[in-house]
């Protein structure tokens, strides 16, 4: 049973690619690449044309996964999942962000782990990482039933099933398009990106995980 949030401080969601870790280096390229070919041989089609749908349905749906079980519902989404995010080959190459473990460590308030991925990749990343102990949960794809960021459904569960109060929350992410129902739900959202640019979405925006605030 998830422990009851502190009056007094916030309650911090975190995506985990690339905002506690740096995915583009080694584990997205692997999972894409694994996607690519899943689809390839599900749906009989070249390795270009399979690239080119998944990405189709990552951005129409927020990810491949939701676009496969709408179009071709044949597809079991666990052995998807599962296929696609191979633990062995993705925890060979391990990159997390700059002053991840004394950051976390830093700020006060409890702390989920709320991503479109799969838990059992969710679940070791956060042990290879050496950070489990610094979250009361994690709330993976499977958790909102397949509804990924940035649907609002997946938000709205995540919610209720930690018993938390929006606007007690404190969402970070590197995806903007993630932190508009967050927004509009009443969450205050932190925009993780290289660079200036902010965005009527971003409470704060900040270029490196070690500069959110304490609080």
């Amino acid at each position: 049973m998830p422990r009851p949030a502190s009056r007094h401080h916030p309650v911090w969601l975190f995506d985990l690619d690339n905002t506690l870790h740096d995915a583009s280096r080694h584990a997205f390229p692997t999972i894409d690449s694994r996607m690519t070919h899943f689809m390839a041989e599900l749906l009989q089609l070249d390795a270009a044309a399979a690239s080119h749908l998944r990405v189709h349905y990552w951005r129409r749906y927020g990810a491949t996964i939701l676009g496969l079980m709408r179009n071709h519902p044949h597809v079991d989404p666990q052995h998807f999942l599962h296929y696609c995010h191979p633990l062995a080959e993705l925890l060979r190459e391990i990159h997390p962000m700059p002053g991840l473990k004394r950051t976390l460590h830093q700020l006060r308030g409890r702390k989920i782990l709320f991503t479109n991925g799969p838990l059992h990749y969710a679940s070791a990343m956060l042990d290879a990482l050496g950070i489990a102990d610094q979250f009361d949960g994690i709330f993976a794809v499977e958790s909102s039933r397949y509804c990924p960021k940035p649907q609002t459904h997946g938000y709205r569960r995540l919610l209720n099933r930690f018993r938390l109060q929006a606007h007690r929350c404190v969402l970070v992410e590197d995806t903007l398009a993630n932190l508009k129902p967050a927004k509009r739900l009443g969450m205050r959202t932190i925009w993780l990106r290289r660079g200036n640019r902010g965005s009527s979405w971003a409470d704060r925006t900040v270029r490196r995980l070690d500069a959110l605030p304490r609080g």
